[in-house]
């Protein structure tokens, strides 16, 4: 697991340290979007290719960092579900607004050609 510091500088910062990293954001949208999910269900529900491992790795930093709930129900066969405390929605709705621009910008992230704007004028080139 990954160690924290004990202080940070700066909220954006701090909101990093817990959600920063390539699955963390996928699987608190999944859950915020989606809802209470089983294991398998929420390795389908996150977009690419995260193993068995990485997902209990990071379930286990959310899970530690407060921002995730998980519910072992004792049974035979194994039934655990994960889902967002309210401490985990507040920080899946302050996300929102960054999907959306992402979004937006889509197509402009994936690669497509883009007119350029210079700085000094604002005229397309």
């Amino acid at each position: 697991m990954r160690k924290r510091r004990a202080t940070y500088s700066c909220g954006l910062e701090a909101a990093l340290a817990v959600a920063g990293g390539r699955w963390k954001f996928l699987i608190l949208w999944a859950l915020s979007s989606q809802g209470t999910k089983r294991f398998g269900e929420l390795r389908r529900s996150v977009a690419g290719d995260i193993s068995e491992k990485m997902l209990i790795q990071e379930l286990k930093e959310l899970e530690r960092d407060g921002i995730v709930a998980r519910n072992d129900y004792k049974e035979v066969p194994p039934r655990v579900e994960y889902s967002l405390t309210p401490f985990g929605i507040e920080l899946g709705e302050a996300t929102g607004p960054l999907c959306e621009w992402g979004t937006k910008h889509i197509d402009r992230i994936n690669g497509a050609p883009q007119q350029s704007v210079t700085v000094e004028t604002g005229a397309l080139l």
